[in-house]
């Protein structure tokens, strides 16, 4: 069966695709209109709504699945479907949400057991068992939600993934440079994002929570080490390197940690994570681009394209 990631730029769309994100905006000439990313299990697209109503706002909101009609167009580089007819799909047709979630490519239970060997290598005991006490109180969460809400690992299990792809990049590093603390780098990795289970809402029609807005994943799991620490009784140094791994991850100020890296674990959990991340993007991007074209620009990526060699 035909998915979006099929479909070239001129070519006509029509089925069924789930409403991943919906947001509101105003023309210039101050008419309402929405913004919305449709997607399926391959791929997703942007589409605007025209002239819409707070009706069209309840009708079309994040996790709605939609049967749609319109045409693949280039605007600006990106891709977008322009719309020309949509409604919201009926209890009685033939479509699930599970036909258009996409997920990541390994069970999320594998997944699972691939951190938990990780865990198992830690040889320092207060890190081993703060890590794991934090996984396992998330583990059902864990394994379902979103790495984020868009860019990379954006879908069902992608946190677990991203973490899990994580921590196989560190295993090559750790073994090229001694002197990265092991137990350090791997629990940097596994804690540094497991914020996000309670700051995002989860993975079908994600956005941010209260807490997600006004504290943010990283505060969040600042305070978890904390208060997990402090319950196993543990005290000392590594509570606090474990907390600085998560402040310092994103690297700069500027690019939301509270403090800049200052620990080599720290600096190389800032790169593995940029890596990854980045790495998932240009993916995603390629699938959907013949040899010998240029993809979207990719905006996490300075707005750049990038051009798939016919190798």
């Amino acid at each position: 069966m035909k998915q979006l990631i099929d479909y070239a730029i001129g070519e006509t769309y029509e089925g069924y695709l789930l409403i991943k994100r919906a947001t509101k905006g105003i023309t210039q000439k101050g008419a309402p209109f929405m913004t919305v990313i449709l997607q399926d299990q391959s791929a997703d697209i942007e589409a605007k709504l025209w002239e819409t109503t707070e009706e069209h706002e309840k009708q079309y909101e994040a996790g709605t699945i939609v049967k749609v009609g319109g045409e693949l167009h280039d605007y600006r580089g990106r891709t977008q479907l322009r719309v020309k007819k949509i409604r919201p799909a009926r209890p009685d047709e033939p479509v699930e949400l599970a036909d258009l979630v996409p997920a990541a490519s390994t069970p999320k239970e594998e997944l699972y057991e691939m951190l938990l060997s990780y865990v198992d290598e830690m040889e320092n005991e207060s890190i081993e068992r703060i890590t794991r006490t934090i996984v396992e109180q998330n583990r059902e969460k864990l394994l379902v939600y979103p790495a984020a809400m868009s860019n990379h690992h954006d879908y069902v299990s992608g946190l677990i993934d991203h973490v899990v792809s994580m921590l196989s990049l560190s295993r090559a590093f750790v073994d090229h440079y001694p002197l990265l603390n092991r137990d350090l780098l791997y629990a940097g990795i596994i804690l540094h994002d497991i914020g996000k289970v309670q700051e995002l809402t989860g993975p079908i029609g994600t956005t941010y929570t209260v807490e997600g807005n006004l504290l943010g994943h990283i505060t969040i799991m600042v305070s978890t080490i904390d208060e997990v620490a402090k319950s196993l009784g543990i005290e000392g140094e590594e509570v606090v390197l474990l907390q600085h791994m998560v402040l310092s991850h994103h690297g700069k100020e500027e690019w939301g940690s509270p403090k800049r890296p200052m620990l080599p674990e720290a600096e190389m959990l800032h790169y593995i994570d940029n890596i990854d991340a980045k790495m998932h993007m240009f993916e995603r991007a390629m699938k959907v681009t013949e040899p010998g074209e240029f993809t979207n620009r990719i905006f996490p990526l300075d707005n750049r394209m990038f051009y798939k060699a016919r190798l």
